[in-house]
């Protein structure tokens, strides 16, 4: 397994982040989450991340317990991240931003990071556009700007936070079809997403969160027909016959 939560719970304060919480990843999977606002979703992320810790349970990534490992150390050991909101950096053209990401990521060594930055690049489509700085791309490019960055950093599992939203429908098409084409390369995805015709359509699992609680996991059709799911995220109640 190569991302596995067991128990993993969160609160702040009345709050709850995340409550008992066990996922597992395997290897080349893709899995969808979803939920509604508060659901627990992107703490979640933060929690695998480490950008916080959990109050009880245990995060391990392929065999190793990262619960207290940094947010560095879980970046260098192959967890990478996108963001709902890209911030790149804007004075920094779309190659030094990726280099950055490789220097600082798991890399290091500046040839290697060269040869790496080079074939994301080709696999984002943002070759042409590596000399423009970040600050004069557009939504979709920043977007693709934001997925690269993270697999500069050569994840072995790829954490996108949203990404398809603020996109028009034809833009959204174009993120999804880079999206299905990272994942057929054999990269690990956990995607979180509203769009929820975007998810499905690249994602074989879908677990759905409930102020912090699991409470779906499985095949993404059968999960969104569930009245559980029906009830929580669609706000749609089951007619009795």
């Amino acid at each position: 397994m190569l991302l596995k939560l067991t128990a993993v719970s969160k609160r702040f304060g009345a709050v709850v982040a995340a409550d008992a919480v066990d996922l597992h990843v395997a290897k080349g999977e893709a899995l969808g989450i979803i939920g509604a606002n508060g659901a627990g979703k992107s703490s979640l992320f933060n929690l695998v991340t480490g950008v916080m810790r959990p109050d009880s349970g245990s995060i391990e990534f392929e065999g190793r317990d990262v619960t207290r490992v940094a947010v560095r150390e879980r970046c260098h050991a192959g967890i990478g991240r996108s963001f709902q909101i890209p911030r790149p950096f804007e004075s920094l053209t779309v190659f030094e931003n990726l280099m950055v990401a490789a220097e600082f990521g798991r890399l290091g060594r500046t040839g290697d990071a060269v040869a790496v930055c080079g074939g994301v690049l080709e696999a984002t489509g943002l070759s042409a556009k590596a000399n423009i700085v970040a600050g004069r791309l557009t939504l979709l490019d920043r977007k693709r700007l934001e997925l690269a960055r993270a697999m500069a950093t050569q994840p072995n599992v790829l954490l996108l936070d949203e990404i398809a939203g603020g996109l028009t429908e034809a833009e959204c098409h174009e993120l999804v079809a880079l999206i299905r084409s990272l994942h057929a390369s054999g990269i690990t995805i956990v995607w979180i997403e509203h769009i929820v015709h975007a998810l499905l359509s690249v994602v074989s699992r879908l677990v759905v969160l409930e102020f912090g609680k699991k409470i779906a996991d499985g095949e993404p059709h059968a999960v969104m027909n569930e009245p559980a799911v029906r009830r929580s995220y669609l706000g749609l109640e089951e007619v009795a016959s």
